[in-house]
C-alpha cells in the first residue's frame, strides 16, 4: 500500500490501491473518487454500509437532479465492493429516456 495522509480511511486506501493495480489513468481515478465522495455525502455515512435501497435512492436522486450520467463510469469494484449480503453482485442502472 502507498502511504497517504493519516485522514485517508482504509476503504478509500483500498480503492486507490485497487485502481493503481488496474493501472487506471490518474484522471479516471480522480473521477471515481469524486463519484464515491458524492455518494458518501448523499448517504451520510460510509459507502461500505450502503444497501441496495440506498443505491436505488441515489440513482433516483441523480435522475431527479440531472446527474445520472455520473454513474456510468463506475468501476467494477470486485475487491472493494461491500460484502453486505443484501448488495447484489451487479447493479443495473435505470434507462433514462
Amino acid at each position: 500500500m502507498t502511504s497517504l495522509p493519516a485522514n485517508v480511511s482504509p476503504l478509500r486506501q483500498r480503492m486507490i490501491d485497487d485502481m493503481r493495480m488496474r493501472q487506471l489513468a490518474p484522471q479516471t481515478q480522480a473521477i471515481y473518487l469524486h463519484i464515491v465522495r458524492e455518494f458518501t455525502r448523499f448517504l451520510g455515512r460510509s459507502p461500505d454500509t450502503a444497501t441496495v435501497e440506498d443505491l436505488r435512492r441515489y440513482q433516483l436522486y441523480l435522475v431527479d437532479h440531472g446527474g445520472l450520467h455520473a454513474l456510468r463510469p463506475l468501476p467494477r469494484w470486485q475487491s472493494c465492493r461491500p460484502t453486505h449480503s443484501s448488495v447484489p453482485r451487479r447493479m443495473t442502472l435505470a434507462t433514462v429516456k
